[in-house]
C-alpha cells in the first residue's frame, strides 16, 4: 500500500496543509497541484514583470516540512514549476542549502512548447485556428517521468504542466512497476488522483449537502491508499474536520469531466465502471476501474493575449429591475455607442429585493475599453434610475487572455528529465513495452448498472411517479451537484443517492429538461452522459464560458455554481423518493 496525500487543490491553497498532512499521520508521498488553466496565464503575466514563472508559495509550505519528509523518507512530487521547473527546482535546492540539509531534486521539462509548430492549434472544441500567437504552449505530460525520477533516487519532483492525476499515476509506476500494458492499475491510479487533486473538495469541501459536514471549517486534506492493482481507499488523517463518504467521493468525481472515457497520456480510464464502497468512518473504497490504451494525441493548454478588458457594475434596487436596467444601459451608450467595442457583455443578476448589472466591454485598444468607459458610466450617475449606484469606481482596462485547448501528436512531444542538474536517460515512450498501439478505441466494458435496493416497492415503469403522487419541491431535496469550467465549457455533474432515485433521474433529467431549469442552456449544445454506477448524470453545455475563464465575463467565470443553481430550481419529484 502507497500512501499519496494532497496538501494543494489550487495556487492559493491553505498554507498549512503541508505540514498538516506530514504531522497528521503516517504518508509515503506529498503531491500538491498548482496549475488550474487560468494559473499558467497567471505565472505568465508575473514573468513579464519579471517575477517567477513557478508557485513561490511551494517554497513556503517546503520550508515548514522538508527536514520532516527527508527523515521519514516521504517523497515530494508537486507540479508547481509551472511554466519553469528547473527554476523552481532550483529555488528547492537553494532552500535546502540554506536548511543544512542533503536532498535530490528532480525536474521534469518537455511540456513547453510555447515557439513549435502547432499546425495551426485548431481549438479542440470549435475546430477554430489559432488567432494570434501563443504566450504559452504547454502539453499535458503523464505520470511515468515521475516515475522515472523517484527510481533514479530523487527526493522532490518537481515538474510543469502534467495531468493533475499524474501526481499519483507517477509515484504508483515508481511503486508498483506498472508498465504501459497495465491499463487497469494505471486507470485506477488516474481516478485515485482525480479525487484527491482538488484538496478538500473530496473531504466535505464545497459539497451539495454541507450540512452532514462535521467541522468543515478545519477540513482535513485527503489521501489515498493505493494498492498494487490500482484500487484504492480515500481517507484523512484522524482528528480533522469534513468527512470522507461515497457522496462527497461522487462529487469530486464528477467535478470537471466530459465523457466518461476520460482521456490522459498514461491511460483512458472508464469512470463509467468505477465502484465506490464504504469501509468505515472516513474510508471510501475505490475499485474496478477499466483502462483503455491512451489516445494517439496529447491535449495542450495554449494562452493568448486577447486585448483589453472593463468591467462596471451597478445595483438596482426595488420596483421595475428590468426597466431599471434598460434605462441604464440606454444612458451609457448614450455617451459610449456599444458598437464602438469589439465585444459587450451585460449580465443582470436578481438578488433578494435587489439585482446587480454587470456590464463588460473588451476591445484591442486599451485606451477605448478604459477610462473612457468607465468614466462614461459614472457620468450617468445623477441621469439614470431612482436608487443608482455602483460597486465599482471608473478604471482603468487590464488585459485579458484566452485559454485555447488543442492537441499535438504524441510522438512529437519527448518528456526529460533532470536529477541534481543532469539529464536522466530518455523516458520509455508509453507505446512502447507491450505492443499496444494508443489509440483508446477499445471496445468499452461491460457497464453494471444499479438495481433495486432490497425491500423496495417497485418503481413501476420508467417516468411513472410509482404511485403516491409527485411533490412540486426544490430539486436538491434529493439530488447533488458539482460543476465547473473546461475551457469555454462547463461540466455539470448531477447524482442521487439510491437506485430507485437514479431510475427517477435518468428518465427525468434530459437535455431538454436543462433547458427548462436552466433558460441559460437553451441555445448551447449540451452533451448527456450517463454514469449509472455512481447514480449520476453529467452535463457539458458548451460555450457557457465563452473562451475560456480569463476571458469569460460572467460573474460566475468558472460555472462553480451552475450545479447550486440547478439544485434550487423547483421540479416535480415523486413523493415516495423524498
Amino acid at each position: 500500500m502507497l500512501r499519496i496525500a494532497n496538501c494543494s487543490g489550487f495556487y492559493g491553497d491553505r498554507l498549512s496543509a503541508a505540514r498538516e498532512m506530514v504531522e497528521g499521520g503516517p504518508i509515503d508521498v506529498l503531491t500538491g497541484d498548482w496549475l488550474a488553466e487560468l494559473t499558467m496565464l497567471i505565472l505568465a503575466g508575473n514573468r513579464l514583470r519579471g517575477r517567477p514563472g513557478y508557485a513561490p508559495t511551494f517554497l513556503k509550505q517546503l520550508e515548514e516540512v522538508l527536514g520532516t519528509c527527508l527523515e521519514r523518507g516521504i517523497k515530494i512530487v508537486s507540479n508547481a514549476g509551472g511554466l519553469d521547473p528547473a527554476g523552481c527546482a532550483g529555488a528547492v535546492t537553494e532552500l535546502a542549502t540554506r536548511l543544512g540539509l542533503p536532498v535530490r531534486v528532480a525536474h521534469v521539462t518537455g511540456d513547453d512548447l510555447t515557439g513549435h509548430d502547432l499546425g495551426g492549434a485548431p481549438n479542440a472544441d470549435t475546430g477554430e485556428p489559432l488567432p494570434a500567437p501563443a504566450l504559452t504552449a504547454n502539453a499535458y505530460l503523464g505520470g511515468r517521468p515521475i516515475a522515472a525520477a523517484l527510481s533514479a533516487g530523487a527526493d522532490v519532483v518537481v515538474t510543469g504542466r502534467v495531468t493533475d492525476a499524474a501526481l499519483v499515476t507517477g509515484p504508483g509506476i515508481w511503486r508498483y512497476g506498472w508498465g504501459p500494458g497495465d491499463l487497469d492499475a494505471l486507470a485506477g491510479s488516474v481516478v485515485a488522483g482525480h479525487v484527491i487533486e482538488c484538496g478538500c473538495q473530496a473531504t466535505g469541501g464545497n459539497y451539495a449537502f454541507f450540512g452532514e459536514v462535521p467541522d468543515l471549517a478545519r477540513c482535513g486534506f485527503p489521501l489515498v491508499e493505493l494498492e498494487a492493482d490500482g484500487s484504492s481507499v480515500v481517507t484523512k488523517h484522524p482528528g480533522t474536520g469534513g468527512l470522507v463518504s461515497v457522496g462527497t467521493v461522487t462529487a469530486q468525481l464528477l467535478y470537471e469531466i466530459a465523457s466518461p472515457r476520460y482521456l490522459g497520456p498514461d491511460v483512458i480510464a472508464r469512470f463509467d465502471t468505477i465502484r465506490l464502497e464504504q469501509q468505515g468512518p472516513d474510508r471510501v473504497r475505490v475499485s474496478g476501474v477499466r483502462g483503455e490504451a491512451p489516445p494517439g494525441t496529447l491535449k495542450v493548454a495554449v494562452n493568448y493575449l486577447a486585448g483589453y478588458r472593463n468591467t462596471m457594475t451597478l445595483v438596482l434596487t426595488g420596483l421595475d429591475i428590468e426597466a431599471k436596467a434598460r434605462l441604464a444601459q440606454e444612458a451609457i451608450w448614450a455617451r459610449v455607442p456599444r458598437e464602438s467595442f469589439d465585444e459587450v457583455h451585460v449580465e443582470l443578476t436578481p438578488l433578494a429585493g435587489t439585482a446587480l448589472l454587470r456590464v463588460t466591454v473588451m476591445d484591442a485598444d486599451r485606451r477605448r475599453a478604459g477610462r473612457a468607459f468607465s468614466s462614461a458610466v459614472v457620468e450617468t450617475g445623477l441621469a439614470s434610475y431612482p436608487g443608482f449606484y455602483g460597486l465599482t469606481p471608473p478604471g482603468d482596462a487590464s488585459p485579458y487572455g484566452v485559454y485555447w485547448p488543442t492537441l499535438i501528436p504524441a510522438e512529437a512531444v519527448r518528456a526529460r528529465v533532470w536529477l541534481d542538474g543532469r539529464e536522466l536517460p530518455t523516458v520509455p515512450d508509453d507505446s512502447e513495452d507491450d505492443g499496444r498501439e494508443r489509440s483508446g478505441q477499445a471496445p468499452p466494458p461491460p457497464v453494471t448498472r444499479p438495481g433495486a435496493p432490497e425491500g423496495a416497492a417497485p418503481g413501476g415503469p420508467r417516468g411513472a411517479d410509482g404511485g403516491g403522487g409527485t411533490v412540486r419541491v426544490a430539486l436538491g431535496s434529493i439530488v447533488g451537484a458539482r460543476s465547473g469550467d473546461k475551457g469555454g465549457n462547463a461540466n455539470l455533474g448531477v447524482w442521487v443517492r439510491t437506485p430507485e432515485q437514479f431510475g427517477w433521474l435518468e428518465s427525468h433529467l434530459t437535455v431538454e429538461r436543462l433547458a427548462e431549469l436552466l433558460p441559460g442552456t437553451a441555445e448551447l449544445n449540451v452533451e448527456r452522459f450517463e454514469l449509472p454506477n455512481l447514480l449520476a448524470v453529467n452535463f457539458v453545455v458548451h460555450g457557457l464560458l465563452g473562451r475560456g475563464v480569463a476571458a469569460s465575463p460572467r460573474l460566475d467565470a468558472q460555472a462553480k455554481a451552475l450545479g447550486e443553481e440547478l439544485r434550487a430550481v423547483l421540479t416535480d419529484i415523486p413523493r415516495r423518493l423524498l
